[in-house]
């Protein structure tokens, strides 16, 4: 082989060498393009402080994405099922409608009041307690009349009944002390009020227990609900579903009732707070159990 010919030889091998480790580091790099290293990727979203579902978005993780308008509870979570404890930031708050309390959180008569109403005059302005998005805006006419429900960024699901005028639409977004409605006294209800109710996955919570209405704010700017401090009234529900309740005839009295009905003229006093000598009348009703 002659000089030339050898140094054309060592010519075409070194091309040959560098194109080989040219190819190779692309297809390296394309490799690496790809496949990125998921562990440097998770690294970056965990290190993320721009979004964090359990920060920005619990509500969307308590409630699993259950969204409806046409049930106030479609949850249908009993109360030993929840968690035993959460924790509600409360720092946005806004009284919906400054005023006096004209009807508490608690048992009725034949009923149980999920609620707190508070005192307006027809026509006043309602607003939302907190960031969040509207749920529900229904009438009832035989009981919440105008009503909107709103699924809060907490957490939290608040109720506005009895209302004259709606002002907002399904899955609008509010801020806390946006305009929702107008209050009035529409649906089952005997004079101008609010009923306002707060409720965790379906489940109804004494809003008194969370607000100072005389002040218009929070007790805390963070509510820990706990089955036993959120939803102690739970006895007293039972045991108005058990009720049963008699409409008194002629010739009836408080002896023949209780015999009528397996009880005594003493249990029927207690159970209606009345005196053995108070004087029935036809077609009232008296509990019997």
């Amino acid at each position: 082989m002659t000089i030339r010919q050898k140094s054309t030889f060592l010519l075409l091998a070194l091309f040959s060498v560098l194109n080989s480790a040219f190819a190779n580091d692309k297809d390296k790099r394309i490799s690496s393009f790809a496949r990125p290293d998921s562990a440097n990727i998770y690294q970056e979203f965990l290190n993320d402080e721009t979004d964090d579902l359990m920060e920005n978005h619990p509500a969307d993780d308590i409630y699993n994405n259950i969204w409806t308008s046409t049930r106030l509870n479609p949850y249908k979570i009993a109360i030993d099922s929840l968690p035993d404890s959460v924790k509600i930031d409360l720092s946005d708050f806004i009284i919906p409608v400054p005023g006096h309390i004209t009807s508490h959180f608690g048992p009725r008569r034949y009923r149980y009041h999920y609620g707190t109403d508070i005192k307006l005059n027809t026509g006043d302005t309602v607003v939302a307690s907190f960031p969040g998005k509207i749920r529900i805006v229904d009438y009832d006419r035989r009981g919440y009349g105008h009503y909107v429900v709103i699924r809060h960024d907490n957490g939290l699901e608040t109720v506005y009944a009895h209302l004259s005028k709606v002002l907002v639409a399904l899955d609008q977004t509010v801020d806390a002390g946006d305009i929702i409605a107008l209050g009035g006294n529409t649906g089952r209800s005997t004079g101008s009020h609010l009923h306002y109710e707060i409720r965790f996955l379906g489940n109804a919570m004494n809003p008194a227990k969370i607000i100072n209405f005389e002040r218009g704010i929070t007790f805390q700017k963070n509510y820990l609900i706990t089955k036993k401090q959120s939803f102690y009234y739970q006895k007293e529900v039972k045991q108005l579903t058990a009720a049963k309740y008699y409409k008194i005839r002629s010739g009836d009295n408080l002896g023949r009732i209780a015999a009528r009905n397996g009880t005594s003229v003493n249990a029927l006093c207690r159970l209606n707070k009345i005196s053995s000598k108070k004087i029935l009348r036809i077609g009232q009703s008296i509990r019997v159990r």
